[in-house]
């Protein structure tokens, strides 16, 4: 005989169903109105319809679609690669920082340097010294393209806060999980590797997703040193008539990529308990 909840029980769900119901609709008719009344609100503007012209224009925005799409896809593989690089020197500057004993005093203060520096240094301000201070020094063997310098600031700025990331994930494993692999026999090296780190990385996810949310859209900043990407094909588009569209575009485009990793964010925080329940799933 199946199992088949008791009355009261049914009561309870059917209540639960209407009230989630009664939710979802008080939150769209809400959105709905609030939506109205922006709407309303800019197009009544004296200015709205040069705005739209100069900056919502439809067929302008297919035209420069295509172009403003291909500098995108620079946009992904300069942050793929970007990412990947940013994890390993990440990683290793905070076990730089957490190693211990007095021999290994030159290292922590290496990675500690290293994060107070480029955790100070606006990324702008990297991207220009890289990329216009390297090749302007001639040396020979290095490479001259400016894409690869704007990823190498990336990859200095982003390594810095990712390392405190690590760090603070490393810190917060209990000692007693170390003192419990040292008492098996494993050595340092090993517990590091399979009982510190796999903690460490599980509780820091979150805010390690949350950086690489930032790093998608601040790949755009590599077209200060001319680089045809996303940012930059949108500006010669605009150059063409003057109609900032192709800035809406790229703007939409970025937005397009960065939704997709920020509600896996959203996920994985939920999933891990760094949220609360209030606010609603939003």
């Amino acid at each position: 005989m199946s199992w088949e909840p008791s009355p009261l029980q049914q009561e309870r769900i059917a209540f639960r169903r209407r009230q989630a119901q009664r939710s979802t609709l008080i939150a769209a008719g809400s959105s709905v109105v609030l939506l109205v009344l922006v709407a309303v609100g800019i197009g009544s503007t004296p200015g709205w319809p040069r705005v739209r012209e100069t900056f919502f224009n439809v067929d302008r925005a297919w035209e420069a679609l295509p172009t403003v799409a291909q500098g995108l896809w620079l946009n992904i593989r300069v942050m793929l690669v970007c990412a990947v690089l940013i994890v390993i020197i990440g990683m290793t500057l905070a076990i730089l920082r957490t190693l211990r004993g007095p021999i290994f005093f030159p290292l922590r203060v290496f990675a500690a340097a290293y994060t107070d520096v480029f955790r100070g240094l606006p990324l702008l301000l990297v991207i220009f010294l890289l990329g216009f201070g390297v090749p302007a020094l001639q040396l020979r063997g290095l490479p001259n393209d400016a894409v690869i310098w704007g990823g190498a600031a990336l990859v200095l700025t982003y390594s810095s806060y990712v390392a405190e990331v690590f760090r603070a994930g490393i810190e917060s494993v209990h000692p007693s999980q170390r003192a419990a692999a040292r008492s098996l026999g494993l050595t340092y090296r090993q517990t590091l590797r399979f009982v510190v780190l796999p903690q460490a990385v599980r509780r820091v996810l979150p805010p390690l997703l949350n950086d690489f949310v930032s790093l998608q859209k601040d790949s755009g900043l590599i077209a200060v040193l001319g680089v045809i990407d996303a940012i930059r094909a949108a500006q010669l588009e605009t150059a063409i008539d003057f109609n900032f569209t192709p800035y809406v575009v790229a703007g939409l485009l970025f937005v397009a990529l960065t939704i997709p990793l920020t509600r896996l964010t959203d996920y994985v925080a939920r999933r891990q308990g760094w949220y609360g329940g209030g606010g609603g799933p939003v």
